[in-house]
């Protein structure tokens, strides 16, 4: 399988934001659910949300493991985050960019009031293609 991430030159461009405009991939795709800052538990992890983005990264990647997946599976993540500000999207930038390095896929950020439980800072989901990548392995 081969991820192919296009920024047309028409759109802006994107990088610096986190994120490609448009991912695709032959395959089968598999849809992560929201995962949060969670020990195994269910419960928050910290109340600090540089720690709970770390944290939701790392239930992705056990989520991604659990279908025989890795993070260049995917292709599209969708981002919460409870009063989003600049230095927010500043610490998700150092984790995406920490997990993806420069090979971001298509992202939707949205900025919320809250999530399902007391004390979520962030939450992301994740859309990603079973294929025969020699890079998720």
């Amino acid at each position: 399988m081969t991820r192919t991430l296009v920024n047309p030159p028409a759109l802006h461009d994107p990088s610096g934001y986190g994120y490609t405009h448009v991912a695709t991939a032959p395959g089968q795709p598999v849809y992560i659910a929201g995962q949060y800052g969670s020990d195994p538990s269910g419960a928050v992890v910290a109340e600090d949300f540089d720690a709970q983005v770390a944290q939701s990264l790392a239930n992705l990647g056990t989520a991604l493991a659990a279908a025989g997946l890795g993070f260049a599976d995917v292709v599209r993540i969708g981002t919460y985050i409870v009063g989003h500000d600049e230095a927010k999207l500043h610490t998700l930038l150092k984790h995406l960019h920490a997990t993806w390095g420069t090979d971001l896929p298509a992202q939707t950020l949205v900025g919320v009031a809250s999530l399902a439980l007391p004390g979520m800072l962030f939450e992301i989901d994740a859309v990603a293609v079973r294929g025969e990548s020699p890079r998720s392995r």
